[in-house]
């Protein structure tokens, strides 16, 4: 199976401390590497955790807090001092546009690579990417700024041959595609074997959806039903969910609630305020909920699948 793995470059909020980086994650999928929020500090953190700046061919923001934002210009910079050719695409809300041209013509001037814009419609779940195994589409969160968040889909793949099959057979490598294709077999003799004798189930698709930052949204859901890893902002405990209500965040426990609305394989905690100095009773208050959550710390790996 080709590698599905979420990088956490930073889960921390707004306030900065000495604990968490802010928001980015990198997404590795099929040897592609898609970066979700930049948050200050996120190209050294590239350096620590020895990703390579040039395999990164597009960057996803949520929206424009600074702490979602800040470190998108200084990797630009940097992209441009290490000798970077290939086109950055910036996938944002529309109205960064402008201001993004701006800095890059002050700050970044000679940059021997394009940065494509595409502006994101926040309000709506809209397909924005794809290629040839991948689809990534927006989903629409309820912040204080327009704000989306983003679902990773790897598009399904062909069944497994079975090799002792098509060698019995003598089926030629010329047909195996055919047969991957769903074609059955016609042997010398005029025996028609049919496909499924051929081939095992393909691997399931996975999915990766990043849900940060946002209020509690009980049909959150519905968009990301049958998610295998599902990422929801954390900021807050439950006791502080005034707190969160009035700030746009939500707690751990309703985290829990979307994934298991969602019937998530597994969840992702993060963003976590400044004002815990231990996530661990986050953890307790989502596992209650929702068995399979883990809290994320910088440097974390978790697979897809």
């Amino acid at each position: 199976m080709e590698p599905f793995k979420i990088h956490i470059m930073g889960c921390g909020s707004a306030m900065p401390t000495l604990k968490h980086h802010p928001s980015s994650q990198v997404i590795e999928i099929r040897n592609k590497l898609f970066m979700i929020d930049c948050g200050e500090g996120t190209q050294i953190q590239l350096r620590r955790f020895k990703i390579r700046f040039t395999k990164i061919s597009a960057v996803f923001l949520s929206h424009l807090h600074g702490d979602h934002c800040f470190g998108l210009l200084g990797m630009i910079s940097t992209f441009g001092m290490v000798g970077r050719t290939a086109t950055l695409n910036i996938y944002a809300p529309a109205y960064y546009e402008p201001i993004l041209k701006k800095e890059i013509d002050f700050f970044c001037q000679g940059l021997e690579f394009d940065v494509q814009f595409h502006p994101v419609d926040t309000k709506s779940q809209k397909l924005i990417y794809e290629d040839r195994s991948l689809t990534v589409e927006t989903i629409p969160l309820v912040h204080r700024v327009p704000c989306c968040g983003y679902l990773f889909k790897e598009k399904p793949t062909l069944p497994h041959i079975k090799r002792d099959v098509i060698d019995c057979y003598e089926v030629p490598v010329s047909q195996i595609n055919n047969i991957k294709a769903g074609a059955d077999w016609t042997t010398k003799d005029g025996e028609v074997i049919p496909n499924a004798e051929f081939v095992e189930p393909a691997d399931p698709a996975r999915s990766y959806a990043y849900c940060s930052d946002t209020r509690y949204v009980p049909d959150l859901y519905k968009r990301v039903e049958g998610v295998s890893v599902l990422y929801h902002e954390s900021t807050y405990v439950q006791k502080d969910a005034e707190r969160a209500k009035l700030y746009y965040h939500s707690t751990a426990q309703q985290a829990a609630q979307v994934a298991k609305d969602a019937k998530a394989g597994k969840l992702l905690l993060g963003h976590y305020s400044s004002r815990y100095d231990d996530e661990r009773p986050m953890l307790k208050e989502a596992q209650a909920v929702f068995p399979n959550s883990h809290l994320t710390h910088e440097g974390d790996v978790f697979e897809v699948g």
